[in-house]
């Protein structure tokens, strides 16, 4: 397992917050345009509705889920498998509901528990990505994880991208048969890499990876580039 101080913590639960939501409250409830699904919480964690589901992973449910494991009182309305609004317009009119408001604050109460979930999905992934890839690759992998895992500032990277594109290890999160999570990243890194450099090279390959996924995508991608460049410029 990885260990994390409280005063880490805070700070990457604060950093991952700023760059999923720019740090506002607000942004703890969204729905972006375009995409059919609700983001929650501080790692904007998906949640489907009942009509249409996708190829990325849900992830608002299992936060829900460690929330009420560690005893927290939660709405009932988000004990629902489905988010209750179906379509953004639904979502944006009801801003200010009183479900709305209640979905915030919980949100906002529980930041601390919220990058404490992301830890534990970051732990979990390793031997999902080990078991995904062929034997004689595993060691880079995992001696990248590790090296990573070793510094404040290479948590921070490992926790924020994971959250911010995943795993790695789905089939359906691939554009021409590439990749773009953390183990297609922690494959591509150079393993020779000093310790103190390791999250820029963990940036600069992750980079590499996502021009990549936008040069593969079926649709025009490019937009959201320049801002993914910009969030991996905070890992070194």
């Amino acid at each position: 397992s990885l260990s994390i101080s409280a005063s880490e913590a805070k700070a990457i639960g604060k950093r991952i917050w700023i760059n999923e939501c720019g740090g506002t409250v607000e942004g703890l409830t969204s729905w972006n345009k375009g995409e059919y699904f609700a983001s929650l919480g501080i790692g904007h964690f998906i949640w489907y509705h009942r009509i249409k589901r996708g190829p990325y992973e849900e992830s608002f449910p299992s936060l829900v889920r460690y929330l009420v494991s560690k005893g927290v009182n939660v709405p009932e309305f988000i004990l629902n498998k489905h988010c209750p609004w179906e379509t953004r317009e639904a979502f944006v009119k009801a801003k200010n509901s009183p479900q709305m408001i209640e979905l915030r604050n919980l949100l906002f109460s529980t930041i601390p528990l919220q990058t404490e979930f992301i830890l534990l999905r970051l732990e979990n992934a390793l031997p999902k990505m080990l078991s995904a890839i062929s034997i004689k690759n595993r060691s880079k992998v995992q001696s990248n994880f590790y090296k990573l895992a070793r510094t404040a500032k290479g948590k921070y990277a490992l926790m924020d991208y994971i959250n911010f594109k995943g795993e790695g290890t789905k089939a359906s999160e691939r554009y021409k048969g590439q990749g773009w999570g953390m183990l297609q990243v922690l494959e591509e890194m150079n393993p020779n890499t000093e310790i103190r450099n390791t999250t820029k090279e963990f940036a600069l390959t992750a980079e590499k990876i996502l021009t990549r996924r936008v040069r593969n995508a079926p649709r025009d991608e490019s937009i959201w580039l320049k801002g993914w460049q910009n969030r991996l410029k905070t890992y070194h």
